[in-house]
């Protein structure tokens, strides 16, 4: 097995930026949706799932400056800390952001047409869903292209890792539950399956709905009430991992 594709996104619900490289800490990749949009109005931390146009800002983290491309249209700035905390609600945890001054609150607002700001995270992984690393692998991917008979972008995905399994069952990684994964210079403690919502639906360029690949997952993938596709994963060994690394599982289950 090896790495097939790496990707993260700066911004919460931003467009998923492939790399070639990524570097693990122990609270997952770095830089990994280190700033979030809110709507200051509602105290909300904007998602995917109900403003799927956040797909179109293509941002990067870089050097200390924050650059975002908006449908065309570049902004670029140093990140200007105003010392303004929100503590907000995320999926049921209490999670407290910085607001940001800088040019991108205003091309936010005019794209999404509505009033927010840009904030960062002041705790790591803290506006993710679950584990700050999911993995896809190539059995998954290939045997929901042949039940939809469509061509499936990874990236409706967003996972961290892409793992190419090779000639593996599909949906192998399902009974990679409690095992340790060592990939490039990092090792990770496999942990669940990880439900999926209508965001798989969403064209991961243009944030327009289109497929009906849920419903279809839904058909073979439904446990319980959960469309599962796909797992999380903790550091437990930071490292750099890179595109084609070696992808090596653990005999047994972690104890």
């Amino acid at each position: 097995m090896h790495i097939r594709e790496i990707g993260v996104s700066p911004l919460k619900g931003g467009r998923h930026q492939p790399l070639e490289t990524v570097s693990l800490a122990v609270d997952g990749p770095i830089g990994d949706r280190e700033f979030a949009i809110v709507d200051r109005n509602t105290g909300t931390i904007l998602k995917t799932v109900e403003h799927p146009l956040l797909v179109r800002c293509e941002a990067r983290w870089a050097d200390g400056v924050l650059a975002v491309a908006f449908d065309g249209r570049r902004v670029a700035a140093a990140p200007k800390l105003t010392g303004e905390y929100l503590d907000l609600d995320y999926w049921g945890r209490s999670t407290a952001m910085e607001v940001i001054d800088g040019p991108w609150a205003a091309e936010f607002s005019q794209l999404l047409g509505r009033s927010v700001i840009l904030t960062r995270s002041t705790v790591k992984a803290s506006v993710v869903y679950g584990d700050s690393v999911t993995i896809s692998t190539t059995g998954a991917l290939d045997r929901l292209a042949r039940e939809s008979k469509m061509a499936v972008d990874p990236r409706r995905f967003r996972a961290t890792f892409t793992i190419d399994t090779g000639d593996a069952d599909e949906h192998v990684e399902d009974f990679w539950a409690g095992r340790e994964l060592e990939l490039g210079g990092a090792r990770l403690l496999v942990k669940a399956g990880i439900p999926r919502c209508a965001v798989i639906d969403i064209d991961p360029d243009t944030g327009v709905p289109g497929t009906h690949l849920l419903k279809m997952l839904a058909g073979y993938r439904l446990q319980a009430s959960h469309i599962m596709f796909g797992v999380y994963a903790e550091v437990i060994r930071q490292g750099t991992v890179s595109v084609g690394d070696d992808v090596r599982l653990s005999a047994v289950a972690a104890q």
